[in-house]
């Protein structure tokens, strides 16, 4: 389970106060993304190289969209993306891991 407060990430009983990537078993801190409208393929591909079927990317206290090729190439790969404020971001993962979903969460804080 993922929980949100302002610049912190909890996962469990750990905090994380830099971004990160989240899946059931993994916890992959310090991910180097620090503005979701400057997130390129290649620093997803951090996230994607876990194979997840979809991704929720997190992108502050503020829904800010990355740019359309980043969709693209995403979907290209047959992974579905969903970008959220952190809080939903939290909220929406933890129910797509409740559901047995291969889920990441990709969390700028």
């Amino acid at each position: 389970m993922a929980s949100h407060r302002r610049g912190e990430l909890r996962v469990g009983e750990r905090v994380v106060v830099s971004s990160a990537i989240v899946t059931a078993d993994r916890l992959l801190e310090d991910w180097p993304v620090g503005d979701a409208a400057a997130l390129s393929p290649e620093r997803l591909e951090d996230v994607l190289s876990l194979e997840p079927e979809i991704v929720i990317l997190g992108t502050g206290e503020r829904q800010v969209f990355p740019e359309p090729s980043l969709f693209a190439a995403v979907a290209g790969r047959g992974v579905g993306l969903e970008v959220m404020d952190n809080g939903a971001a939290c909220r929406t993962y933890n129910v797509l891991l409740a559901e047995g979903r291969r889920v990441a969460l990709a969390i700028i804080l």
